[in-house]
């Protein structure tokens, strides 16, 4: 430092630092000091407003009159009084948790990760329950959010955990909470099912996700545990739902791992569980079966069989399956399925009176659903190039084969038919049937034995030349 500069700051008795004057005025002539006051009228009305909507508009309407590198002068003055004169943030309140108080639930979908089983992706989701006090989490896999899926995820949470807590807290979701318009809060079913296990219910603010943070938060670092996961392991395919499931439980179990102090204090407190589950399925009674022998639940189509035309009979929907009851006996299980609009035709079902019926088939509306393989279609295909006018009655009379003999002994026999280049009819399909020791399995692969003669003659020739 020059002596003089340090002469100065002894004979004032301050340091530089403190002597420094702070830059507050303005170097240029502020552009929109003019429009501002028209500028807050709008925020006033719409707050949510962004600076380069502002900015474009003031463009159209005053053409020439501002540049485009002046949007991000307006977006800081517009900062700055959002932050020292605008409205007030909505502020978030850290919640204190107890031992055993709350539970909080939701359902997350696992598509977005790429789980396929056997080549196939699987489209699912998991309900997800953490307790907000230890963060100890678990989860069920399921294929929609309705309340099957809530009731069935909720009670092996409960049973996996060996306790109650005293309150349950979920968002909006159908299937526990009622409309707005509705003057009970929460559905019957829902009520009913905590009633059972005596859990207080909560729910969420309309658009107010933070409200079950906890559950929240635990579904990201879920889902990124199971992806980093399934990259060490090198994999996404599983051989089956089973398989795929065990995985996630060593997640889940690798997760809960370091919580096991707090999870603990939780055990200690949580109230008994009561002597059995509550019925986590619903009963839909007086159900008529159509003259399709078909019925309709959940918005798709389920075929059963054509004994029940006419007949009133009750399903029973789980998570996953559908079981029809008549007469107060289970008479069939159907798998359920997801979405909507959808059908599942079991051609056991309607074979009795199809192949009576054998020109109904060709423009059957559930036509796809009477092929039970891709065998069953190659034979259908094959009756189509070489036998158009007897391809839905061949075809009707195979599947009447597969629905008294056996779908895997008739799969063998087409498939023999079409390596042998033989006609596939109905006849020839049952013959084979009687002879199926005979026909060799797709398994058997014969690799036949080279001959060695031909090396033999190779070296022969390598000596002589040699």
């Amino acid at each position: 430092m020059d002596p003089k500069t340090a002469r100065k700051y002894l004979n004032i008795g301050k340091l530089p630092s403190q002597i420094k004057s702070s830059h507050d005025w303005r170097t240029r002539e502020d552009p929109f000091e003019k429009d501002w006051p028209a500028i807050l009228e709008m925020l006033d009305i719409n707050p949510g407003l962004e600076g380069k909507t502002i900015f474009e508009y003031f463009q159209d309407t005053n053409p020439g009159q501002y540049q485009d590198n002046q949007l991000r002068t307006l977006q800081r003055k517009l900062k700055y009084w959002r932050a020292t004169e605008g409205p007030a943030k909505e502020v978030y309140f850290p919640q204190k948790h107890y031992p055993g108080d709350l539970c909080a639930s939701d359902f997350t979908h696992m598509s977005s990760l790429g789980i396929t089983i056997r080549g196939e992706l699987f489209k699912h989701l998991i309900y997800h329950l953490v307790l907000t006090y230890s963060n100890w989490e678990t989860f069920t896999i399921c294929y929609s959010e309705s309340f099957e899926s809530l009731s069935a995820g909720l009670q092996n949470a409960l049973w996996e955990l060996g306790g109650v807590p005293v309150r349950h807290r979920s968002d909006r979701m159908s299937a526990a909470v009622n409309k707005d318009c509705n003057p009970e809060t929460f559905t019957r079913n829902y009520r009913s099912l905590l009633r059972h296990y005596g859990i207080t219910p909560e729910r969420t603010n309309v658009r107010a996700a933070h409200e079950n943070g906890d559950v929240e938060t635990s579904h990201r670092h879920f889902k990124r545990a199971v992806s980093q996961a399934l990259m060490l392991r090198g994999s996404k395919e599983f051989h089956s739902i089973a398989e795929y499931e065990q995985c996630l439980r060593r997640i889940a179990g690798q997760l809960n791992a370091g919580r096991s102090e707090r999870f603990t204090e939780e055990l200690s407190v949580l109230r008994r569980l009561p002597a059995r589950r509550f019925n986590d399925h619903k009963i839909i009674d007086n159900i008529k079966v159509g003259k399709s022998s078909t019925i309709h639940l959940q918005h798709n189509t389920y075929s059963v069989h054509s004994r029940l035309i006419g007949e009133k009979v009750q399903a029973r929907i789980y998570v996953d399956y559908i079981e029809i009851w008549y007469a107060q006996k289970l008479v069939e299980r159907i798998k359920r399925l997801s979405g909507e609009s959808k059908h599942r035709i079991n051609y056991r079902h309607i074979i009795d009176w199809l192949v009576r019926k054998p020109g109904a088939f060709e423009n059957y509306r559930y036509k796809k659903d009477l092929f039970p393989s891709s065998w069953f279609r190659m034979a259908y295909d094959w009756l189509r190039s070489n036998m158009t006018l007897q391809a839905n009655r061949q075809y009707v009379r195979i599947l009447y084969c597969a629905a008294k003999e056996g779908q895997t002994v008739t799969e063998n026999a087409i498939r023999y038919l079409l390596e042998q280049d033989k006609e596939i009819t109905a006849l020839n399909v049952q013959h084979l049937i009687g002879q199926q020791n005979s026909i060799p399995l797709a398994t058997d692969v014969v690799v036949e034995t080279n001959s060695l003669e031909a090396y033999d003659a190779l070296l022969q020739e390598v000596t002589c030349y040699g």
